[in-house]
């Protein structure tokens, strides 16, 4: 039998990591691989990871068809909503498998004559599509996440290092503290991704206190408004007691953001001469 493994299909989903592998690894040496690998053609597009296992202990497997393909993209989209349909994955995991189907289908869709979409739009009004991922509120849904989750991981995809990726993936790390983390430089997320999961917590706690006041600052900078009656000059007044605190805010938000920078280099260093 010759199987073709398409290295693009084989990379589209996460990897398993190294305790997952070993975990699959040992239930198919004890019970054998029960679950058909599933081809496209002679195409793997499901099973990767026991048919290497398989391949690599001469385990007997059993393959199945899956001929209902028009495309490459038809067969990610499957690939996704066959492993959001699995209890193992992840939340961080689930969020990007929703977002990437949210890629191919508005990529798809950009692609189609005004023909097409019309069709389409007629048919969505007869035939509701219950895994829609139009707006954030359905990747939301089809991923199983609250919206502010999403948008976190949104942000991760965006902004993160590997390294980074990685700690969340694996559940080092949260996804709301590696969304903090991920606003910070490239260098500085990697230095703290070396410091491990109380470093990272650390940075994120930190890097959350600096902004709070800021948003208490703003928030009541933009409440002070001229009331009836009250002159400008009233009103200059007004500002000019509240501008000193403001400032004062302002000198120690920098002196914090300087000292956790001034950390986060002494940590680069005590690594390095590690």
């Amino acid at each position: 039998m010759n199987i073709i493994i398409n290295q693009a299909l084989r990379d589209y989903i996460d990897p398993l990591t190294n305790q997952e592998y070993l975990a699959l690894e040992r239930s198919l040496l004890k019970e054998g691989c029960r679950d058909a690998l599933v081809l496209w053609g002679e195409t793997l597009i499901d099973g990767h990871n026991r048919y290497a296992i398989c391949q690599k202990h001469n385990i007997p497997f059993q393959t199945k068809q899956n001929d209902s393909f028009q495309s490459v993209e038809d067969v990610m989209l499957w690939m996704i909503d066959n492993h959001l349909a699995r209890r193992s994955v992840s939340s961080f995991q689930r969020g990007v498998l929703a977002l990437r189907k949210k890629e191919i289908i508005t990529t798809r869709r950009k692609d189609k004559t005004s023909k097409e979409k019309a069709a389409e739009a007629e048919l969505a009004v007869k035939e509701p599509d219950p895994v829609s991922v139009e707006t954030r509120d359905d990747i939301a849904k089809v991923a199983g996440l609250s919206k502010p989750a999403v948008a976190q991981i949104e942000k991760i995809r965006k902004s993160a290092t590997p390294e980074l990726v990685e700690a969340v993936r694996a559940g080092t790390i949260s996804i709301n503290t590696a969304a903090t983390i991920s606003s910070l430089p490239s260098e500085q997320q990697q230095a703290a991704v070396a410091g491990g999961k109380k470093e990272l917590q650390q940075a994120a706690r930190q890097l959350r206190q600096v902004r709070t006041p800021r948003a208490s600052s703003e928030t009541t900078d933009s409440r002070i408004e001229p009331t009836p009656g009250n002159t400008e000059a009233e009103t200059g007044n007004n500002l000019a007691a509240t501008s000193a605190p403001a400032l004062s805010e302002l000198e120690r938000l920098r002196a914090e953001n300087q000292a956790l920078k001034a950390e986060i280099a002494a940590l680069k260093m005590q690594l390095t001469a590690n």
